[in-house]
Protein backbone atom coordinates (compact mmCIF):
# COMPACT_ATOMS: atom_id res chain seq x y z
CA UNK A 1 0.00 0.00 0.00
CA UNK A 2 1.36 3.39 -0.98
CA UNK A 3 2.30 5.69 1.88
CA UNK A 4 1.61 9.40 1.91
CA UNK A 5 4.49 11.63 0.87
CA UNK A 6 3.93 13.34 4.24
CA UNK A 7 5.43 10.17 5.80
CA UNK A 8 8.63 10.67 3.80
CA UNK A 9 11.74 10.63 6.02
CA UNK A 10 14.17 13.47 5.23
CA UNK A 11 17.00 11.22 6.37
CA UNK A 12 16.06 8.83 3.57
CA UNK A 13 16.04 11.72 1.10
CA UNK A 14 19.54 12.69 2.25
CA UNK A 15 20.62 9.06 1.90
CA UNK A 16 19.18 8.90 -1.63
CA UNK A 17 21.23 11.98 -2.58
CA UNK A 18 24.38 10.37 -1.17
CA UNK A 19 23.71 7.10 -3.04
CA UNK A 20 23.33 8.97 -6.35
CA UNK A 21 26.55 10.90 -5.80
CA UNK A 22 28.42 7.78 -4.72
CA UNK A 23 27.18 5.78 -7.71
CA UNK A 24 26.37 2.62 -5.74
CA UNK A 25 24.90 1.42 -2.46
CA UNK A 26 28.23 -0.16 -1.55
CA UNK A 27 30.17 3.10 -1.92
CA UNK A 28 27.44 5.12 -0.17
CA UNK A 29 27.41 2.61 2.68
CA UNK A 30 31.20 2.83 2.97
CA UNK A 31 31.09 6.62 3.18
CA UNK A 32 28.23 6.66 5.68
CA UNK A 33 29.31 3.65 7.75
CA UNK A 34 26.23 1.50 7.12
CA UNK A 35 25.63 -1.84 5.35
CA UNK A 36 24.70 -1.48 1.66
CA UNK A 37 21.58 -3.56 2.32
CA UNK A 38 20.41 -0.97 4.86
CA UNK A 39 20.97 1.86 2.37
CA UNK A 40 19.03 -0.06 -0.30
CA UNK A 41 16.14 -0.79 2.08
CA UNK A 42 15.85 2.85 3.12
CA UNK A 43 15.76 4.03 -0.50
CA UNK A 44 13.01 1.47 -1.11
CA UNK A 45 11.07 2.99 1.80
CA UNK A 46 11.50 6.41 0.18
CA UNK A 47 10.22 5.06 -3.13
CA UNK A 48 7.22 3.57 -1.34
CA UNK A 49 6.47 6.92 0.32
CA UNK A 50 6.68 8.69 -3.04
CA UNK A 51 4.87 5.98 -4.98
CA UNK A 52 7.50 6.04 -7.71
CA UNK A 53 10.61 4.10 -8.70
CA UNK A 54 13.64 6.40 -8.38
CA UNK A 55 16.38 4.15 -9.72
CA UNK A 56 16.91 0.93 -11.63
CA UNK A 57 19.32 -1.41 -9.86
CA UNK A 58 21.65 -3.38 -12.14
CA UNK A 59 24.66 -5.54 -11.38
CA UNK A 60 27.11 -2.87 -12.58
CA UNK A 61 25.61 0.52 -11.71
CA UNK A 62 22.59 2.46 -10.59
CA UNK A 63 20.54 4.19 -13.30
CA UNK A 64 18.13 6.94 -12.32
CA UNK A 65 14.62 6.89 -13.72
CA UNK A 66 13.14 10.16 -15.01
CA UNK A 67 11.38 10.52 -11.66
CA UNK A 68 14.63 9.84 -9.84
CA UNK A 69 16.58 12.37 -11.87
CA UNK A 70 13.92 15.05 -11.26
CA UNK A 71 13.74 14.23 -7.56
CA UNK A 72 17.54 14.40 -7.21
CA UNK A 73 17.70 17.73 -9.06
CA UNK A 74 15.02 19.27 -6.83
CA UNK A 75 16.17 17.79 -3.52
CA UNK A 76 19.99 17.73 -3.64
CA UNK A 77 20.49 21.47 -3.18
CA UNK A 78 17.93 21.61 -0.37
CA UNK A 79 19.56 18.71 1.46
CA UNK A 80 22.96 20.38 1.01
CA UNK A 81 21.55 23.63 2.40
CA UNK A 82 20.14 21.86 5.46
CA UNK A 83 23.43 20.08 6.10
CA UNK A 84 25.39 23.31 5.77
CA UNK A 85 23.03 25.07 8.16
CA UNK A 86 23.37 22.25 10.67
CA UNK A 87 27.15 22.46 10.29
CA UNK A 88 27.09 26.22 10.88
CA UNK A 89 24.91 25.90 13.98
CA UNK A 90 27.05 23.16 15.48
CA UNK A 91 30.52 23.76 16.82
CA UNK A 92 32.22 21.33 14.45
CA UNK A 93 35.53 21.79 12.67
CA UNK A 94 35.60 24.19 9.74
CA UNK A 95 38.23 22.08 7.94
CA UNK A 96 37.44 21.48 4.26
CA UNK A 97 36.94 17.76 3.66
CA UNK A 98 35.43 15.37 1.13
CA UNK A 99 35.91 13.82 -2.29
CA UNK A 100 35.83 15.95 -5.44
CA UNK A 101 35.40 14.17 -8.78
CA UNK A 102 36.56 16.30 -11.71
CA UNK A 103 36.03 15.62 -15.40
CA UNK A 104 38.59 17.34 -17.63
CA UNK A 105 39.98 16.98 -21.16
CA UNK A 106 42.54 14.24 -21.81
CA UNK A 107 45.24 16.90 -22.25
CA UNK A 108 44.49 18.71 -18.98
CA UNK A 109 47.74 17.72 -17.25
CA UNK A 110 49.78 18.56 -20.34
CA UNK A 111 49.26 22.24 -19.50
CA UNK A 112 47.91 22.31 -15.93
CA UNK A 113 50.90 21.48 -13.69
CA UNK A 114 50.56 18.48 -11.39
CA UNK A 115 52.62 20.51 -8.91
CA UNK A 116 49.59 22.76 -8.48
CA UNK A 117 47.51 19.75 -7.44
CA UNK A 118 50.22 18.89 -4.93
CA UNK A 119 49.95 22.39 -3.44
CA UNK A 120 46.17 22.07 -3.22
CA UNK A 121 46.38 18.74 -1.38
CA UNK A 122 48.98 20.18 0.99
CA UNK A 123 46.59 23.05 1.74
CA UNK A 124 43.53 20.78 2.06
CA UNK A 125 44.89 17.40 3.24
CA UNK A 126 41.42 15.98 3.92
CA UNK A 127 40.18 16.56 0.36
CA UNK A 128 40.51 13.73 -2.15
CA UNK A 129 40.70 14.71 -5.82
CA UNK A 130 39.65 12.20 -8.48
CA UNK A 131 40.19 13.17 -12.13
CA UNK A 132 38.28 11.58 -14.99
CA UNK A 133 40.17 12.58 -18.16
CA UNK A 134 38.01 12.26 -21.24
CA UNK A 135 37.41 14.44 -24.30
CA UNK A 136 33.81 13.22 -24.50
CA UNK A 137 31.08 15.18 -22.73
CA UNK A 138 30.49 13.04 -19.66
CA UNK A 139 27.07 12.81 -18.01
CA UNK A 140 27.86 14.43 -14.66
CA UNK A 141 24.98 12.86 -12.80
CA UNK A 142 25.33 9.42 -14.36
CA UNK A 143 29.09 9.27 -13.75
CA UNK A 144 29.05 10.84 -10.28
CA UNK A 145 31.05 13.91 -11.38
CA UNK A 146 31.03 17.01 -9.17
CA UNK A 147 32.45 19.47 -11.71
CA UNK A 148 33.63 19.31 -15.32
CA UNK A 149 35.87 21.61 -17.33
CA UNK A 150 34.39 22.32 -20.72
CA UNK A 151 35.34 24.51 -23.67
CA UNK A 152 32.92 26.24 -25.99
CA UNK A 153 29.21 26.82 -25.61
CA UNK A 154 27.58 26.27 -22.23
CA UNK A 155 25.16 23.41 -21.66
CA UNK A 156 21.89 25.15 -20.70
CA UNK A 157 20.96 22.25 -18.39
CA UNK A 158 24.02 22.90 -16.17
CA UNK A 159 25.22 25.77 -14.04
CA UNK A 160 28.61 27.22 -14.84
CA UNK A 161 31.49 29.27 -13.50
CA UNK A 162 33.31 30.92 -16.39
CA UNK A 163 37.06 30.69 -15.92
CA UNK A 164 37.98 32.80 -18.92
CA UNK A 165 38.71 32.37 -22.59
CA UNK A 166 41.30 30.47 -24.59
CA UNK A 167 42.18 30.14 -28.27
CA UNK A 168 44.08 27.94 -30.69
CA UNK A 169 47.13 28.93 -32.72
CA UNK A 170 49.07 27.41 -35.59
CA UNK A 171 52.44 25.90 -34.63
CA UNK A 172 55.17 23.75 -36.17
CA UNK A 173 58.66 22.58 -35.26
CA UNK A 174 61.72 24.50 -36.50
CA UNK A 175 62.84 21.30 -38.29
CA UNK A 176 59.57 21.05 -40.23
CA UNK A 177 59.69 24.70 -41.27
CA UNK A 178 63.34 24.39 -42.32
CA UNK A 179 62.50 21.40 -44.51
CA UNK A 180 59.17 22.57 -45.98
CA UNK A 181 59.24 26.35 -45.70
CA UNK A 182 57.07 28.74 -43.69
CA UNK A 183 53.58 29.56 -45.02
CA UNK A 184 53.30 33.22 -46.02
CA UNK A 185 49.52 33.29 -46.27
CA UNK A 186 46.61 31.19 -45.09
CA UNK A 187 46.01 29.56 -48.47
CA UNK A 188 49.55 28.14 -48.35
CA UNK A 189 48.41 25.68 -45.66
CA UNK A 190 46.74 23.60 -48.38
CA UNK A 191 50.17 22.65 -49.68
CA UNK A 192 51.63 21.71 -46.30
CA UNK A 193 51.44 18.67 -44.06
CA UNK A 194 48.86 19.61 -41.43
CA UNK A 195 48.14 17.62 -38.30
CA UNK A 196 44.41 17.19 -37.74
CA UNK A 197 41.84 15.02 -36.02
CA UNK A 198 40.64 11.99 -38.01
CA UNK A 199 37.89 13.07 -40.40
CA UNK A 200 34.95 10.83 -41.25
CA UNK A 201 33.77 13.16 -43.99
CA UNK A 202 36.78 12.71 -46.28
CA UNK A 203 40.55 12.99 -46.34
CA UNK A 204 40.66 16.77 -45.90
CA UNK A 205 39.75 18.80 -42.81
CA UNK A 206 38.41 22.35 -42.68
CA UNK A 207 40.08 24.76 -40.25
CA UNK A 208 38.02 27.87 -39.44
CA UNK A 209 40.24 30.73 -38.37
CA UNK A 210 39.90 34.45 -37.66
CA UNK A 211 42.27 37.24 -38.61
CA UNK A 212 43.15 40.39 -36.66
CA UNK A 213 39.89 42.03 -37.81
CA UNK A 214 37.96 38.98 -36.56
CA UNK A 215 36.98 38.01 -40.09
CA UNK A 216 36.27 34.29 -40.30
CA UNK A 217 38.16 32.35 -42.98
CA UNK A 218 37.94 28.63 -43.79
CA UNK A 219 40.82 26.64 -45.26
CA UNK A 220 40.98 22.97 -46.21
CA UNK A 221 44.05 21.08 -44.99
CA UNK A 222 45.40 17.54 -45.04
CA UNK A 223 48.45 15.60 -43.95
CA UNK A 224 49.87 12.13 -43.36
CA UNK A 225 49.42 12.21 -39.57
CA UNK A 226 46.07 12.48 -37.74
CA UNK A 227 45.26 11.94 -34.06
CA UNK A 228 42.16 12.33 -31.93
CA UNK A 229 43.74 14.13 -28.93
CA UNK A 230 45.53 17.45 -28.75
CA UNK A 231 48.43 15.91 -26.82
CA UNK A 232 49.08 13.43 -29.65
CA UNK A 233 48.88 16.25 -32.20
CA UNK A 234 51.34 18.23 -30.06
CA UNK A 235 53.76 15.30 -30.02
CA UNK A 236 53.45 15.06 -33.79
CA UNK A 237 54.17 18.76 -34.25
CA UNK A 238 57.24 18.60 -32.00
CA UNK A 239 58.44 15.56 -33.99
CA UNK A 240 58.25 17.59 -37.22
CA UNK A 241 55.23 15.84 -38.75
CA UNK A 242 53.51 19.05 -39.77
CA UNK A 243 51.62 22.18 -38.77
CA UNK A 244 49.08 21.81 -35.96
CA UNK A 245 46.24 23.99 -34.66
CA UNK A 246 46.59 23.64 -30.88
CA UNK A 247 45.24 25.29 -27.72
CA UNK A 248 47.53 28.13 -26.66
CA UNK A 249 47.70 26.71 -23.13
CA UNK A 250 49.07 23.44 -24.49
CA UNK A 251 51.65 24.82 -26.90
CA UNK A 252 52.92 27.80 -24.84
CA UNK A 253 55.67 25.99 -22.87
CA UNK A 254 56.98 24.36 -26.05
CA UNK A 255 57.07 27.70 -27.83
CA UNK A 256 59.05 29.14 -24.92
CA UNK A 257 61.47 26.19 -25.05
CA UNK A 258 62.04 26.61 -28.79
CA UNK A 259 60.53 23.22 -29.68
CA UNK A 260 57.77 24.93 -31.67
CA UNK A 261 57.33 28.16 -33.60
CA UNK A 262 54.16 30.08 -34.35
CA UNK A 263 52.93 29.93 -37.92
CA UNK A 264 50.79 32.74 -39.37
CA UNK A 265 50.40 34.35 -35.91
CA UNK A 266 47.71 36.76 -37.16
CA UNK A 267 45.30 33.83 -37.45
CA UNK A 268 43.72 32.01 -34.49
CA UNK A 269 40.62 29.97 -33.78
CA UNK A 270 39.05 32.95 -32.01
CA UNK A 271 38.05 33.12 -28.34
CA UNK A 272 36.67 29.95 -26.77
CA UNK A 273 34.94 30.17 -23.38
CA UNK A 274 36.26 27.85 -20.67
CA UNK A 275 33.90 26.87 -17.84
CA UNK A 276 33.58 24.70 -14.80
CA UNK A 277 30.06 23.21 -14.99
CA UNK A 278 28.08 21.52 -12.22
CA UNK A 279 24.53 20.57 -11.21
CA UNK A 280 24.15 22.48 -7.95
CA UNK A 281 22.10 25.63 -8.29
CA UNK A 282 23.08 27.13 -4.98
CA UNK A 283 26.20 27.14 -2.86
CA UNK A 284 28.67 24.43 -3.83
CA UNK A 285 30.15 22.04 -1.25
CA UNK A 286 33.18 23.64 0.33
CA UNK A 287 35.66 21.15 -1.11
CA UNK A 288 34.34 21.79 -4.64
CA UNK A 289 34.44 25.56 -4.16
CA UNK A 290 37.97 25.32 -2.78
CA UNK A 291 39.17 23.43 -5.86
CA UNK A 292 37.45 25.79 -8.30
CA UNK A 293 39.06 28.82 -6.66
CA UNK A 294 42.46 27.15 -6.49
CA UNK A 295 42.37 25.97 -10.13
CA UNK A 296 41.21 29.40 -11.33
CA UNK A 297 44.12 31.06 -9.52
CA UNK A 298 46.61 28.52 -10.92
CA UNK A 299 45.35 29.06 -14.48
CA UNK A 300 45.59 32.82 -13.97
CA UNK A 301 49.21 32.46 -12.77
CA UNK A 302 50.03 30.60 -16.01
CA UNK A 303 48.78 33.63 -17.94
CA UNK A 304 47.00 31.49 -20.52
CA UNK A 305 43.48 32.82 -20.17
CA UNK A 306 41.64 35.68 -18.57
CA UNK A 307 40.05 34.71 -15.25
CA UNK A 308 36.60 36.05 -14.55
CA UNK A 309 35.82 37.97 -11.35
CA UNK A 310 34.40 37.97 -8.76
CA UNK A 311 35.63 34.72 -7.28
CA UNK A 312 33.32 32.22 -5.60
CA UNK A 313 34.45 32.08 -1.95
CA UNK A 314 34.09 29.50 0.76
CA UNK A 315 31.35 30.13 3.35
CA UNK A 316 32.71 31.59 6.55
CA UNK A 317 31.86 30.60 10.09
CA UNK A 318 31.62 32.90 13.05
Amino acid sequence: MRKSSNEMDLNDVALFVQVVRAGSFAEAGRRLGMPPSTASRRVQLLEAALGARLMQRTTRRLVLTDAGRNFFTESADQIDALLRMADQISDESTEVTGRVRIAAPVDFFNWFPAEAVSRFIAQYPRVRLEFELNDARIDLLGEGIDIAMRNGDRDPSLFARKLGTSHQTLVASPAYLAAHGTPAQLQDLGGHHCITSPSRGGPRTTWRLSDAENSAIAVEVDGPFQANTASAQLAGAIAGLGIALLPAALSAPHLAAGQLKEVLPDYTSGSIGVHFVYHSRRQLPRAVSAFIDFAADAINELGLMRIEKPRARLPSKH
